[in-house]
């Protein structure tokens, strides 16, 4: 298994490197669809495992959006005199709103999965408002300021990632050594608020090496911003884990060897890029 993933992420990662640094932002908007509704079809098994029917139509239908959305929205209007276009504020604004119920949720799992687990519509709203906004954000931060500094987005998408590596990675490590505490664990056995902590502490190392590239930015800020987009990724993955209880299934696909399907890579992400975006955008960073 150890073996498969360092394989898998060998090549993965030099791909989703050049994507969000060589790729035009046209190109980007284009390139993510197909990556989504992979994503949207594990989300379809959330919905009902053993309905091929439900899950190519939640597929579709999240399709029809994204693409939808491309063409209403062209890159080369995304933004205007540093402000975002209206419909990708208000679907990273609704993103974020998700993100706080879906928090709730998470926290009040099981007791809250009464009222959602034996329901095919909220599950595919569910869906929607977690790839949705995180398509958007995606986009957003890629195209910001593309035909000024070409690589100045690419490099937020990364530091965003760079953020929720960092947490994943902490948490790992101080679970794995110190967690004694579990965190949710009618949600993810595993986790433990040791974990957390140290996920967030080893953020600390992405602020510092931003603070070392750009000593301008401001470090209160910074240090807030990050925690932020820490605790919300922690909690996209949390979300994911307790549909996949509620729908008995361990791992989302198998489309990445040994690291199971698109929706286990990007959990923590769909939550990371909403909240993020909506705070620089509101913070005028």
């Amino acid at each position: 298994m150890l073996k498969q993933r360092i394989i898998t992420a060998l090549w993965l990662i030099p791909i989703v490197l050049g994507a969000i640094f060589l790729l035009p932002a046209h190109f980007f908007a284009w390139i993510l669809v197909p990556v989504f509704l992979v994503a949207a079809k594990e989300w379809g098994s959330f919905i009902d495992p053993e309905c091929n029917v439900t899950q190519w139509s939640f597929t579709a239908t999240l399709g029809v959006l994204l693409v939808a959305l491309n063409l209403a929205v062209p890159v080369d209007v995304l933004w205007f005199k540093g402000q975002l276009h209206p419909m990708y504020l208000a679907i990273i604004s609704i993103g974020v709103f998700w993100w706080l119920v879906s928090s709730v949720l998470v926290m009040s799992f099981p007791n809250s999965a009464k009222y959602w687990k034996t329901s095919p519509m909220l599950k595919s709203m569910f869906g929607q408002l977690t790839l949705v906004p995180c398509f958007a954000s995606l986009i957003a931060l890629k195209s910001l300021s593309y035909n000024v500094e070409p690589y100045y987005g690419g490099a937020l998408v990364f530091l965003v990632m760079l953020v929720v590596w960092a947490t994943d990675t902490g948490a790992y490590f101080a679970g794995r050594t110190l967690g004694k505490h579990k965190l949710m664990p009618s949600v993810s056995p595993a986790k433990t608020l040791e974990g957390l902590a140290g996920g967030l502490l080893t953020t600390m190392v992405v602020v510092a090496g931003v603070m070392y590239i750009a000593p301008e930015q401001e470090l209160g800020l910074l240090v807030v911003v990050t925690l932020v987009t820490a605790l919300a990724s922690a909690f996209g993955d949390l979300s994911e884990s307790m549909f996949k209880r509620a729908a008995n299934i361990k791992d989302s696909g198998t489309i990445l060897p040994g690291h199971g399907g698109i929706l286990d890579r990007i959990d923590s992400l769909t939550a990371a890029f909403p909240v993020f975006t909506f705070i620089y955008i509101a913070m005028g960073m």
